[in-house]
């Protein structure tokens, strides 16, 4: 029993899936990713080598000193529609500071528990193709990679190939 319903749960999750959606790329016209790849990130002016991370939802970006403009309310979900200020440094030392609207707070699981973020709409670019997703807001200054593309950037654009070495661009 168990092994008819595999084959079954892949067919309803190729047809319900949003990269089978209209917005997806043809199959032969996606464009092939590595696990590492650099990213012009538009609205903060920066490039970022980012990690390619399948099983991330959304995409996360390093920001820090993250401040809620005007009213602002403890319950981070009530921010929701209002602007954010934040900073931001990529792996080479070069920041910014960035305003954005939030458009989502996230509640995301991991390793160390449970944790609200913030996320804002960012145009991100590799090799001239713009893309625009939301992207979290969390501190990764202690992580190798300062930007993390979720399955948000990959769907209906993108393939990943693991052997792909972001020279190969």
């Amino acid at each position: 029993m168990r092994k008819a319903l595999i084959p079954l749960m892949l067919v309803v999750f190729a047809f319900n899936s949003p990269s089978s959606s209209a917005e997806s790329r043809p199959l032969e016209k996606k464009s092939i990713v590595g696990q590492i790849e650099t990213i012009n990130v538009q609205d903060l002016e920066l490039e970022y080598k980012a990690r390619v991370d399948t099983g991330a939802n959304t995409s996360s970006i390093n920001a820090y000193d993250i401040r809620v403009l005007g009213d602002k309310s403890d319950d981070m979900r009530e921010n929701l529609g209002n602007m954010v200020e934040f900073k931001t440094k990529n792996e080479k030392g070069e920041t910014t500071t960035h305003k954005a609207k939030i458009v989502k707070v996230s509640k995301i699981r991991n390793a160390q528990g449970v944790e609200r973020r913030y996320a804002v709409k960012m145009d991100l670019s590799w090799n001239g193709e713009h893309k625009q997703v939301t992207v979290n807001l969390r501190n990764r200054s202690k992580l190798e990679f300062k930007l993390l593309l979720g399955r948000n950037w990959l769907m209906g654009d993108y393939l990943v190939d693991v052997e792909k070495s972001d020279e190969d661009d």
